[in-house]
């Protein structure tokens, strides 16, 4: 049986992602913390930051907490903001990219397990 777990804000230590330019990843809970079947991470994507066309084995589910960026997935490209939510296929090409002034933010989920990542650039 799963245990219930509370992991508090000043608990998530925030990594900066080495193939992006300006991302930073918390890991807020995963299979280390108790939880069986996804992991939540939270982004922070600072003005002027990018993450270069990738792919990815797993699908992502990403809710945005804060800010306003650009999402290109496949061959679309979506103005988001706070409140928007975003469904990337596995496998499918995506990327990000913050012109604004300030930082957005969001929040991913995905399965459990290893996940390859492939960039395209």
């Amino acid at each position: 049986m799963t245990e219930p777990v509370l992991r508090r804000s000043d608990e998530i230590e925030y990594d900066p992602v080495d193939a992006a330019d300006g991302l930073e990843k918390g890991v807020l809970l995963n299979d280390d913390h108790g939880a069986p079947h996804f992991a939540i991470r939270r982004f922070v994507l600072e003005a002027g930051g990018e993450v270069p066309k990738h792919t990815n084995e797993v699908e992502h589910e990403q809710y945005v907490l804060a800010g306003a960026y650009t999402v290109g997935i496949g061959d679309e490209t979506y103005e988001v903001e706070a409140g928007d939510s975003l469904l990337i296929p596995a496998g499918t090409v995506h990327w990000y990219r913050n012109d604004g002034d300030e930082p957005g933010a969001f929040i991913c989920a995905v399965p459990n397990g290893d996940d390859e990542i492939q960039l395209l650039e």
